[in-house]
């Protein structure tokens, strides 16, 4: 089952992107140099890349494993691996060589300036992964 964050979340979180992005253009067609132009182009690039993956932060739990699409990667968890979903959100799993890891769950993330429907509906997600690691 895939769950994300509303569409209002979505959209603010691919800001993290966009807005730079949009900046990066402004500088490159006022650059002077081409490597300036160059570096702008490769950050309008980048932070491109930045917000589509911080629109489609999400998580997927299946059968036996829990995939976590975040802003810079994905992480796939096989089920028997974790061992806590944090407060944080974050899940606490072990890696097969027997580390301790730890994944935050950026696409459920609360802060304090967020309208309560989007806080219930986070917690409730929250909740369901729980419940989906128990089993």
């Amino acid at each position: 089952m895939k769950q994300s964050p509303s569409t209002p979340n979505r959209l603010a979180n691919s800001g993290l992107g966009a807005v730079p992005a949009v900046v990066c253009l402004a500088y490159a067609t006022q650059a002077d140099t081409a490597i300036a132009r160059l570096a702008a182009g490769l950050g309008v690039i980048g932070f491109a890349v930045l917000t589509v993956r911080g629109y489609r932060l999400s998580v997927t739990y299946e059968h036996s494993r829990l995939v976590i699409h975040g802003y810079l990667r994905t992480r796939v968890i096989d089920r028997e691996r974790i061992t806590e979903i944090t407060d944080f959100p974050a899940v606490r799993w072990t890696a097969r060589n027997g580390r301790e890891r730890w994944t935050p769950l950026t696409a459920f993330m609360t802060s304090p300036g967020e309208i309560p429907a989007t806080r219930l509906h986070k917690d409730r997600v929250i909740r369901k992964l729980r419940q989906w690691a128990r089993h």
